[in-house]
């Protein structure tokens, strides 16, 4: 096994190829490799199966060993100076490592028929394999100077993805947001670590505890200059987790791709924060505060994520910030030093939210089908509605994402979560208090997402979408015009004749099954079915449809994870020991608030605090059906909320409440405005004014000099004309002026 290990250096380039070859086929060949290119899924996912199957066989030596494996070598040596690379495998990077390939897998096998009709579907898998390069480095890095060269990689990459239709003005402003909102923590995290340096001397982590703790022994290191730095390497997860008040960046970084938002902003380069706070937990528990810091900041986000979900319209933007909201779980939980709960949450939310994010793009496929490719219509929640009925299996999965993330048992979150909540009443009363009501949240606009989307009456009203013929409803192209395939291909799709239809005609035309053929413009958009070639009938639907196979094989496996995995953190018992997967390899592990990893567990106890959490999850529930489940046999256009709530002074009362938490969510809490006035429009202020004073002051007084000069000059030219008199009569005046000076105000 030794042996093995030495080659695990390789992980991270495995899928370097990919992209290099891709380019050059681009560069070299482009027709080719343009028409050819469907083959490119394939290399990207058998080479991210390989790097998984080695993860896997990694993480069960570490199991059965309890093993840790460190292997550096010198980069550049002067004097004393001397910099060292090299990669580091122990359980922190085993449980990430396995994240990050089985999440990607199912990404990349979605993708290749999410993104087919896509004229960049060479470089959207260019990028994502690039990515899946960059986050492999970053976390079997052994220093803090090589996960920042990873970090900024990582970075570049999800700017690159979620600008990826940048022809589209709102999603290259996304993505300059994201790279701007995360430069402010990368430029922390960078001076965090060149101060981290200044002070111990090294980089690595297996040096930086104990050379700071025999600092701190023998007091020859400044407190406050230590908390600064560990301060502002905080900064750097702060941005990329997405934690309050660097957030904003996350619910525009939706622009991109959905299959990019399962994977990078779900599943993993949204966690690569967790995974640094987590690295170096052991340095944050000496330095006084920072702990209490980080708790913080995780319990003001696990707040304001979901209630900035509650009245989200877009799907996508709602499931990011559930995501947020969980991501302040696990940071909570970690500043609590609870590190198995913060792992285990990290490990089951990055399974349920891939699952949603995968359900939402089902949906997203689907409802382009009705309304074009429109973003602000075909993932407008209010547009949708009764699609249970046609797209069944996208229905069950998102079911059991929306049910794990809830927190209902058995499924994945619930054991990681119910964990987290019953550490943070041993930590903090307070803290506890906003983290159940949270849950309570979390399970109220998860289940408004589910119910707005899948129940009642699809909502779209066809006039509004169609003004105009139009013969696209997918992405704008980035590569050129598509080559339409010759194959005889069965095109069929909404028919434009909706215009002259009444509104009962077009409701009725949703759902029943006739098909129709598009007009000559569309006969070029053709959309392969799946990677390996296929002959049969191409067919694209008028009505709300379900995805292909492989999107659904897709969702299928990872529903399997998200009802399974949360096996690996049970806490089975035998004779009175823990025998959990999830603390066999985090063992030894850091948790302050259980240090005896080892006790009996006391079931009794787990399923009184269960019961709490899951009523409170089955209270969200009940709510949400309250407001957003209608009765459509008696109260057809009512909800279930008039039978309790009166017309009266307790009804305005309620309608005011719920106005201005409509208004708080809606409005994302006011926050990007108050970033717009205070920072935005307050630096092109500060701009306007500089540049005011540079032009009028500064420029004036330098021009002022120039124009006193050459009126002087031009005066002067006037006086010398080389006549006796001229010069004379000057002289008198002069001398003329001087006696009257000497005689009026002599001494």
């Amino acid at each position: 096994m030794e042996y093995t290990y030495q080659y695990s250096w390789i992980l991270p380039f495995l899928l370097l190829p990919v992209p290099m070859l891709i380019g050059m086929g681009l560069l070299l060949f482009p027709t080719a490799t343009k028409n050819l290119r469907r083959i490119w899924a394939f290399p990207s996912i058998f080479l991210l199966s390989l790097v998984m199957i080695l993860s896997v066989y990694f993480s069960i030596y570490q199991i059965n060993r309890s093993s840790i494996y460190q292997y550096v070598w010198a980069w550049t040596i002067n004097n004393d100076f001397s910099l060292e690379f090299g990669h580091l495998i122990d359980p922190l990077t085993s449980i990430m490592l396995i994240l990050i390939t089985t999440v990607g897998i199912m990404v990349l096998f979605y993708s290749d028929n999410y993104m087919s009709h896509d004229q960049g579907y060479l470089r959207f898998f260019a990028y994502m394999s690039f990515f899946n390069t960059s986050m492999l480095g970053l976390v079997t890095s052994s220093n803090l100077i090589q996960i920042y060269i990873f970090w900024e990689l990582v970075g570049m990459c999800s700017y690159l993805l979620i600008g990826f239709w940048f022809t589209r003005p709102i999603a290259a402003t996304a993505c300059q947001k994201a790279f701007v909102t995360n430069r402010v923590g990368d430029f922390g995290l960078l001076l965090g670590i060149l101060g981290l340096y200044w002070i111990t001397g090294s980089f690595e982590f297996r040096d930086l505890v104990e050379i700071l703790n025999n600092l701190i022994y023998n007091n020859e290191v400044n407190f406050l200059v230590l908390t600064l730095c560990a301060f502002l390497l905080f900064a750097g997860a702060v941005a990329k987790s997405a934690q309050f008040p660097l957030h904003v960046w996350l619910p525009d970084a939706m622009e991109g791709p959905t299959p990019i938002s399962a994977l990078i902003h779900a599943a993993t380069m949204v966690a690569a924060g967790i995974f640094l706070v987590a690295r170096l937990l052991p340095l944050f528990l000496i330095i006084p505060y920072i702990m209490n810091f980080i708790s913080l900041i995780g319990i003001i986000t696990v707040l304001l994520g979901a209630t900035l979900a509650l009245a989200q319209k877009d799907i996508k933007r709602g499931l990011a910030y559930s995501t947020m909201s969980q991501l302040g779980y696990m940071m909570l939980a970690l500043g609590m030093g609870s590190y198995r709960a913060a792992l285990f949450h990290l490990i089951t939310h990055a399974y349920s939210k891939a699952l949603l994010f995968l359900g939402s793009g089902s949906v997203i496929h689907s409802m382009e089908a009705i309304v074009g490719y429109s973003p602000d219509k075909s993932q407008n929640m209010v547009l949708m509605g009764g699609l249970k009925k046609h797209v069944p299996l996208t229905k069950i999965a998102f079911l059991v994402g929306t049910l794990s993330l809830c927190g209902v048992p058995p499924l994945a979150c619930f054991w990681s979560k119910d964990e987290i909540l019953n550490d943070s009443w041993l930590y903090s009363p307070s803290f506890a208090i906003i983290a159940c009501c949270t849950a309570g949240f979390t399970a109220f606009y998860m289940f408004r997402i589910y119910l707005l989307t899948f129940e009642g009456h699809l909502n779209v009203n066809c006039q509004n979408y169609s003004g105009q013929k139009s013969s696209s409803f997918y992405s704008i192209s980035l590569w050129g015009k598509e080559v339409p395939q010759k194959k005889n291909f069965r095109l069929l799709t909404m028919n434009f004749r909706l215009l002259t239809m009444n509104n009962n005609e077009r409701t009725s035309f949703f759902w029943n099954k006739t098909y129709y053929e598009i007009d000559s413009n569309g006969k070029n958009m053709i959309r392969p079915f799946i990677t390996i070639p296929h002959f049969g009938p191409q067919k694209t639907f008028s009505y709300p449809h379900e995805s292909d196979d492989t999107m659904l094989f897709s969702m299928f496996v990872l529903g399997l994870f998200t009802l399974l995995i949360g096996v690996v953190g049970i806490p089975f018992s035998q004779e009175g020991a823990a025998l959990d997967i999830l603390s066999k390899l985090l063992n030894p592990s850091i948790n302050l608030l259980h240090p005896n990893s080892n006790d009996s567990f006391d079931w009794y106890e787990f399923v009184t605090n269960a019961s709490f959490s899951v009523s409170i999850a089955f209270l969200g529930i009940f709510i949400a059906s309250v407001l957003y489940k209608p009765l459509y046999s008696s109260l057809k256009h009512w909800n279930l909320l008039n039978l309790f709530v009166k017309r009266g002074p307790n009804r305005i009362l309620w309608d005011k409440i719920i106005y201005v938490i409509y208004d708080w969510s809606y409005n994302r809490g006011y926050i990007d405005a108050f970033y717009t006035i205070s920072l935005i429009q307050g630096i092109r202020g500060l701009a306007e004014l500089t540049h005011f004073f540079d032009r009028r002051i500064i420029d004036g007084i330098i021009n002022g000099f120039g124009l006193t000069s050459f009126f002087f000059g031009e005066g002067i030219k006037y006086v010398g004309v080389g006549r006796i008199s001229s010069y004379l009569l000057l002289y008198f005046v002069f001398v003329l002026i001087f006696v009257l000076i000497f005689y009026f105000f002599k001494p």
